[in-house]
């Protein structure tokens, strides 16, 4: 039979304390103090009757004032765009194990692409003395930041770099991975590629528009601004982009998505289309591989973003005291198939 005295006691939103332990295990706060903490001189029936009195409440040691006189909370906060994003899947991992083998706690949150709640989060974090933060910034303004750094909460950005401060950041390389994909299409024929980009005012969809321009431009190939769309990444936009790009007067023979949220709906447009339309994407994505044909993709190392920011964190952490870095880890092109596809013969024509 299940015992209903604790339910019936329970007064949610309160937590027992040590002065609660003391009176039932009829000792003092000195040797309750001892047994929690695991200092000597105190008999073994004593700590019995503590740690018996400790289970039947449910008591849980109060670090805050530990925490005061040792300056170090062991957790760090990790600011994200979008935890539901796949792609910031593997970085989280990767930061909560660092922090994991560094005896701290990950504390998560997501800006939804908002500069206010992002400042909102971070302070919030900060509030709660956290020893660190890696933040995927949303705003292009860190000044507020400024106060904390001096204070000594440890800053990394990862993904994007900071705005108008100097601070460690740690990015993949999108300029050059955008580069790569574009000329990936043209060596396989195609002069009339488009590019579904994110809004501009993010560092990666700049970055990104930036490398297939340059691809363009190195190739002798001309940009109708009518293969060009930037914007946000909801399947909507993404599709009227698509469909305005294939089915304008000059089609384009192939597309460049410049995130995995625009390559998933580029794939589903152009999958119920007669003509075959080559695809590259950036960011790798779940089950990209299986599709027929397989998606081709620049695909970042999410886990080693994650891994190096925690190293740079810890680092500072650890009292290592050096001028901010910016450090820009290489992409990689996996060919599946979509983004081989050569342009129809006699010329580009409309589906």
């Amino acid at each position: 039979m299940a015992d209903t005295t604790r339910t019936s006691e329970r007064r949610y939103g309160t937590r027992p304390t040590m002065k609660d332990v003391a009176a039932r295990a009829g000792v003092g706060l000195k040797t309750v103090s001892r047994v929690v903490n695991g200092e000597p001189g105190v008999t073994p029936d004593t700590v019995r009757r503590v740690q018996d009195a400790i289970d039947a409440l449910g008591f849980r040691r109060n670090d805050s004032a530990r925490i005061l006189r040792k300056g170090r909370t062991a957790s760090i906060g990790l600011v994200l765009e979008d935890l539901a994003d796949p792609f910031y899947g593997p970085l989280s991992r990767a930061v909560e194990e660092a922090a994991r083998a560094h005896g701290a706690l990950l504390i998560h949150g997501s800006s939804a692409e908002d500069a206010d709640r992002e400042r909102e989060l971070v302070l919030a974090l900060c509030a709660r003395r956290v020893d660190g933060l890696i933040v995927v910034p949303a705003s292009d303004d860190h000044r507020y930041l400024e106060p904390e750094i001096d204070a000594g909460v440890a800053t990394v950005f990862v993904d994007r770099p900071p705005g108008r401060i100097d601070a460690d950041v740690v990015l993949s390389d999108s300029f050059s991975g955008a580069r790569d994909g574009v000329a990936h299409l043209i060596a396989h024929g195609h002069r009339r590629v488009g590019f579904i980009g994110d809004r501009l005012s993010i560092h990666t969809a700049r970055e990104r528009l930036r490398g297939y321009r340059t691809a363009m431009a190195d190739a002798g190939l001309p940009v109708d601004e009518r293969w060009v769309s930037l914007g946000p990444t909801d399947p909507e936009r993404v599709r009227r982009a698509a469909r305005a790009m294939l089915d304008g007067e000059e089609p384009v023979t192939a597309v460049f998505s410049a995130n995995n949220r625009v390559t998933v709906t580029a794939v589903r447009e152009l999958n119920g289309r007669a003509r075959p339309t080559a695809l590259v994407g950036f960011d790798d994505f779940e089950l990209a591989d299986l599709l027929s044909p397989g998606v081709t993709v620049i695909a970042q190392d999410a886990a080693e973003l994650g891994r190096a920011a925690a190293r740079r964190l810890f680092r500072r952490l650890d009292g290592v005291n050096e001028e901010p870095a910016r450090v820009t880890l290489p992409t990689r092109l996996i060919p599946r198939g979509s983004g081989e596809l050569p342009p129809p013969a006699g010329g580009p024509s409309r589906s």
